[in-house]
């Protein structure tokens, strides 16, 4: 075959799904000539699954995405059906919005994005080769042998590396919704140096809205909360309704007795599955003392009658799947417009990886998104923008954005990934955060938006926007620390039944006592102009403030740790004192802190001390 050149390029994108839609638009906005090569130029951020974002924890990572510059949360805005706060129950860490959108309109936006994003070429064709010389990336090769030359390039193709999906006994060799998989470049990236495995997902029935009884179910409205992103002062319009039902007996009796024609159960897959989304016969085989579990039906758009049925994911043949559906009340006369499958593909192992995302054995080649393990939208997007910014900063002389586990929600998930590397498909949960508390949705851009200033992804709209935000904050701080009446206080501590004694008491005394905000507001008649998630911000910075500063002064003793290098170039297996575990674990991660080497399964604090020594006597 021959080959010919594409063009030069500083950075080459390969995918366009959500990793490498923010991958792309970071790099050309940080002005440099970027190439993003698609497979199908009608894959561009496509939702292969359910057409939400957000949820619990990845919520948290939309604002983190928005307040470093990037476009999910723009996007998520601008096409939402339904948006609602999750965990409103529960402390302020864990609560997090979730919005349906329309499918179609959230990739017609982002496909316009990007076809208007200065410095960005798309191009549709497959990526067959990753050319590299001297040890370095030096541009892609595509199955027509065009060259893509470059100084750097990020591999994002999602599910589509060797894909193949599963229903039944029927397997093809398919991408997501039967667009075209990649079937070439996985044996590049093994010549690389890159170890490769195989994950599986999979997606639940598309069913008829026309054909579903929704009186049977329950409604699920939508609801009066913030925009994600922190540019959109408006939240989105509420413009449909989700609902809710449940599998019963006679799902279940179906999914039991058909267990040997689930793909499953029957030795067809053997690739690892998402523990966390699992699939309807594997939750009902695992909680077999459950009498239901519930299913949310989900539009996938305005212009469709489509419904996702979120709950029901299976790889089921069809005439199966048909029973199990219509088994569950409101769709006992459904019809299925796409039908359920799984799909299994090729992912590498997250621990040949730097916390950059630079591939450890190749310079300039970097990864994000499912290729990376993960699973999910959201963790896919943070994974493109770091990496997309990286490869950008590198080429620029900057210094990487590496966000700690205490910055950021984007900072546990990728050092998970390259720290403890994955065995499964990876999901961003609040519990996997041990500074939850300090990592609220609410104050994402206070934290992370210094970071990109000076940069063209500090645009002169979020400047704006977060010094308005700011100097709203810390008046809000300011007005609730003063003093009310005393009269006034006692009587608001009658009323409210709040411990102690109204003398010398604030606004933050009372929330501190265990008042709320809106009842403070209501009787003093405070803050009445002040933004009002902004003033939610405030009390629950007041209201967790001694949680907050033990969190301080843990965070301030990881830093110890993570400012002592390790020499990149030690031999682990000279240093006496370290166990084997340790000595294995420690070669193949390559922590480049101490701190990181600390969170490395199979390496115990006696190994760090070790370690901290050997460092000692080395100086």
């Amino acid at each position: 075959m021959l080959s010919f050149s594409e063009g030069k390029f500083d950075i080459v994108v390969v995918g366009a799904g959500h990793a490498g839609c923010e991958a792309a638009l970071a790099s050309a906005r940080l002005g440099l000539k970027t190439a993003m090569l698609t497979l199908n130029l009608d894959s561009i951020a496509f939702m292969a699954c359910n057409p939400s974002i957000g949820g619990t924890a990845k919520g948290h990572l939309v604002r983190e995405i928005d307040a470093l510059g990037g476009q999910m949360a723009i996007n998520a805005d601008i096409t939402a059906l339904q948006i609602r706060m999750l965990n409103e129950g529960k402390g302020e860490a864990v609560q997090c919005l979730r919005a349906q959108c329309d499918k179609n309109a959230y990739h017609r936006e982002m496909k316009r994005t990007l076809e208007n994003c200065q410095n960005l070429r798309i191009i549709q064709g497959e990526a067959v080769e990753i050319l590299t010389e001297n040890g370095k990336a030096c541009g892609v090769l595509t199955d027509y042998g065009g060259i893509l030359e470059c100084k750097a390039v990020v591999i994002a193709t999602g599910v589509y590396l060797n894909a193949e999906t599963v229903t039944g006994d029927i397997r093809k060799k398919s991408g997501p919704s039967g667009f075209a998989p990649a079937n070439r470049l996985t044996e590049s990236l093994i010549k690389l140096g890159f170890s490769v495995r195989r994950f599986k997902t999979g997606t639940p029935a598309r069913l008829d809205g026309r054909t579903i009884n929704f009186e049977k179910c329950a409604k699920q409205n939508g609801e009066d909360v913030p925009a994600f992103s922190f540019l959109h002062e408006q939240s989105p319009e509420n413009k449909c309704h989700c609902y809710i039902t449940y599998t019963n007996g006679d799902t279940h009796k179906i999914i039991l007795d058909n267990l040997d024609r689930s793909p499953l159960y029957n030795g067809e897959i053997t690739s690892a599955g998402p523990r966390y989304c699992p699939s309807v016969e594997t939750k009902v085989v695992r909680f077999a003392d459950k009498e239901r579990h519930q299913i949310f039906l989900e539009p996938e758009g305005a212009d469709t009658n489509e419904i996702y049925v979120q709950g029901m994911s299976t790889s089921m043949p069809h005439d199966i799947q048909i029973e199990m559906y219509r088994s569950v009340e409101g769709l006992e006369n459904c019809d299925i417009m796409r039908y359920a499958y799984a799909i299994e593909y090729d992912c590498i192992d997250t621990l040949d990886i730097y916390p950059t995302l630079e591939f450890k054995k190749v310079e300039g080649i970097y990864t994000a998104g499912q290729i990376n393990g993960t699973s999910g939208y959201e963790e896919a997007a943070a994974q493109g923008l770091i990496a997309g910014i990286n490869a950008a900063f590198k080429i620029m002389g900057n210094e990487p954005l590496v966000l700690g586990r205490d910055e950021a929600y984007i900072g546990v998930l990728i050092d998970d990934l390259v720290t403890k590397g994955t065995d499964e498909p990876y999901r961003m949960m609040t519990s996997r955060a041990e500074h939850s508390l300090s990592l609220r949705q609410d104050t994402a851009d206070f934290r992370l938006s210094p970071k990109i200033m000076g940069t063209p992804l500090f645009t002169e709209e979020r400047g704006r926007m977060y010094f308005m935000r700011k100097a709203w904050y810390e008046d809000i701080l300011s007005r609730i620390d003063e003093k009310p009446e005393t009269k006034a206080c006692a009587e608001f501590i009658k009323e409210y039944n709040i411990v102690g004694t109204a003398t010398r008491l604030t606004y933050a005394d009372l929330i501190r006592r265990g008042a709320k905000i809106k009842d403070i507001q209501h009787f003093f008649g405070i803050l009445a102009d002040a933004p009002q998630e902004l003033v939610k911000s405030a009390e629950a910075t007041v209201k967790y403030e001694g949680y907050l500063k033990k969190s301080a002064q843990q965070i301030e003793r990881a830093k110890k740790l993570e400012e002592k290098k390790l020499p990149p170039d030690i031999n682990y297996s000279e240093i006496g004192g370290l166990r084997l575990e340790a000595r294995e674990k420690l070669e193949r991660v390559r922590p480049l802190t101490l701190g990181q080497a600390g969170r490395i399964s199979g390496v115990n604090p006696a190994d760090i001390t070790v370690l901290m020594v050997w460092l000692a006597t080395r100086k």
